[in-house]
C-alpha cells in the first residue's frame, strides 16, 4: 500500500480504492481489525517505527480518496460499474495503439491547436480528419480523444468506432443509442421509437458540453440522420469526424478539415524496425532490404505495420523472397482493408479508378481527362470524386495514386483469374499483352 501511495504521489498515477465488505472509515482511521493488526505490527517492527508510521499514513491517504464502497450490494453489478468507472477515468483506447504511436505526438498537438479547446465562444464545433484507408485516422483520433477528454472539462465524452458498420447493421438509431449510452449512461433504450431517441438527444445532449468522436463515416446520411446540429450544442463542445471522403465533411459544415499525411522516411523506418526487429535499430545485414520495403509501403502506416510484423524474426533470404512475391501478389490483409474504398465507388468511378491504377500513375491530368472522356467516363466529375475519396491526388497538374491503391486496382482487374491475362479487362505489362495476342492468333 505504501508503494501504491508513492506511485500516486510521485508518478501521478490514478488510484481507485474499492472497499469490499469493509467500512471505509475503519480503513482510514485504522479501527477494528486494522487497529489490532497495527498493534501487532508495532511490536514486530519496534526497531523500525518509521516503517509502521508510513503504512498508517498510506492507508489513511488512500482510504480518503474517492472510490467504491461495495458493502451489501449486488457483486456482479458493482463489478460492471467499477470497470466502467476505471475505463472512464483512465481511457481504454490509447494502450491498444501503444506500439504504433511513432510520430503521433506532433500530429496530436497540431490537432489540439486546430480544435481551439481554450476558446468556447468562437463558434468552432467540428474538426474533420480525412485521409485514405490505413493512413492512421482512427489511431490519431483515438489518441487525440484520450488526451483531451482527460485534460479538458467536458460534461460528457463519447467515441463511436466504425460508424459506417453500425449504421449499415442497425441504421442511425443504433448509432444514436451508442451515443446516449456513452454520454448519459442510458441502458434501456430498446422501447424508444426513433423520434423519441432523437428527442432525447435534442433535449439532453444540447444542454451538455460534449466531446463526440464519430469514426469511419462513409456517407453523409450517417451524420445527417443523427439529428445532432453542431451549432446548437453548448459552447465548448467539439465533434471530431474521421472519414476517407472530404465531401462528407464539406457537406456537414466542418469548421476545419485536417488531411492526414503519410509517414516521412524517418517515421516509416522507425515503425518498420519496431515491428520487424522489436526495436528502432536493425542489423547491418538488412540495411539493403529495409529501403526496399519502405519504397513499397510509401509511408502508409497500415502497410508498414503489416509487412513489419510478417518479416519479424525472418532472415534476409526470406525478406528478399517476400519482396519478390509482392510484385504480383500484394498482401491480402492490406488489400482487404483497402477494398472497402473501391467498393464505395459508383460504376463509372470504379472504371476511372482502375484505369488510373493500371495506366495513368504520374500522367498529366489533362491527358488523362481526354482519354477518359473519349471512353465516355465523364472525368470532369469522376476525377474530382475519386480525389475527394482519397484515392488519387493531383499534384503539379499530374494524377498520382498510392502504390497500395495501384496494387488494389490491379488485383481487382485480375479478379478470379490471376494467371489468365486473356480474361482481364486491362493489360498493362508488355509480356501479358504479347501472350494474349499470341494466344488469340
Amino acid at each position: 500500500m505504501t508503494a501504491i501511495d508513492e506511485c500516486r504521489a510521485k508518478l501521478k498515477q490514478t488510484v481507485f480504492p474499492v472497499f469490499y465488505d469493509v467500512d471505509p472509515s475503519h480503513v482510514r482511521k485504522q479501527h477494528g481489525v486494522y487497529e489490532n493488526a497495527f498493534v501487532v505490527h508495532t511490536e514486530t517492527f519496534k526497531h523500525e517505527p518509521h516503517r509502521v508510521d508510513g503504512w498508517k499514513r498510506a492507508m489513511t491517504c488512500l482510504a480518503g480518496l474517492a472510490g467504491k464502497d461495495v458493502r451489501n450490494k449486488p457483486e456482479f453489478e458493482e463489478i460492471k460499474t467499477i470497470v466502467q468507472d476505471v475505463i472512464k477515468a483512465l481511457g481504454h483506447k490509447f494502450s491498444s495503439f501503444a506500439d504504433d504511436l511513432v510520430g503521433i505526438q506532433i500530429r496530436v498537438e497540431a490537432l489540439k491547436s486546430q480544435l481551439r479547446l481554450n476558446s468556447e465562444d468562437d463558434g468552432f464545433r467540428v474538426l474533420g480528419i480525412w485521409g485514405m484507408d490505413g493512413i492512421g485516422k482512427t489511431t490519431l483520433a483515438t489518441v487525440l480523444y484520450d488526451t483531451i477528454s482527460h485534460h479538458f472539462q467536458f460534461d460528457a465524452c463519447c467515441f463511436i468506432e466504425n460508424v459506417s458498420t453500425i449504421y449499415r447493421d442497425g441504421g442511425a438509431i443504433a448509432v444514436q443509442k451508442q451515443i446516449l449510452h456513452q454520454t448519459l449512461k442510458e441502458k434501456n433504450l430498446d422501447d424508444y421509437s426513433p423520434s423519441e431517441i432523437s428527442g432525447i438527444i435534442t433535449h439532453r445532449l444540447y444542454n451538455m458540453k460534449l466531446l463526440l468522436v464519430l469514426d469511419d463515416v462513409d456517407h453523409f446520411e450517417q451524420l445527417q440522420q443523427l439529428h445532432i446540429n453542431p451549432k446548437l450544442l453548448c459552447p465548448g463542445s467539439r465533434i471530431i469526424i474521421t472519414t476517407r471522403d472530404v465531401h462528407i465533411l464539406e457537406l456537414y459544415g466542418a469548421d476545419r478539415i485536417h488531411e492526414v499525411e503519410l509517414m516521412n522516411k524517418d517515421e516509416a523506418r522507425e515503425l518498420l524496425c519496431t515491428k520487424a526487429f522489436k526495436s528502432d535499430n536493425s542489423s547491418y545485414d538488412y540495411a539493403e532490404l529495409i529501403p526496399k520495403v519502405l519504397i513499397y509501403a510509401q509511408g502508409l502506416p497500415l502497410a508498414i505495420r503489416v509487412m513489419g510484423s510478417f518479416l519479424y524474426n525472418r532472415n534476409t533470404t526470406q525478406w528478399r523472397a517476400t519482396l519478390e512475391g509482392l510484385e504480383n501478389n500484394p498482401d491480402s490483409g492490406i488489400m482487404k482493408v483497402l477494398q472497402s474504398s473501391f467498393e464505395g465507388l459508383e460504376g463509372r468511378e470504379k472504371e476511372i479508378f482502375l484505369h488510373v491504377a493500371c495506366f495513368f500513375e504520374g500522367e498529366r491530368e489533362d491527358y488523362v481527362r481526354r482519354i477518359l472522356d473519349a471512353c465516355g467516363l465523364h472525368p470532369d466529375i469522376g476525377i474530382p470524386v475519386i480525389a475527394e475519396k482519397s484515392l488519387i491526388t493531383i499534384r503539379n497538374q499530374e494524377i498520382h495514386m498510392h502504390k497500395m491503391l495501384q496494387e488494389l486496382g490491379k488485383k481487382n482487374v485480375r479478379g478470379q483469374h490471376p494467371d489468365e491475362p486473356r480474361l482481364w479487362s486491362r493489360l498493362w505489362l508488355y509480356g501479358d499483352l504479347h501472350d494474349v495476342m499470341i494466344t488469340k492468333q
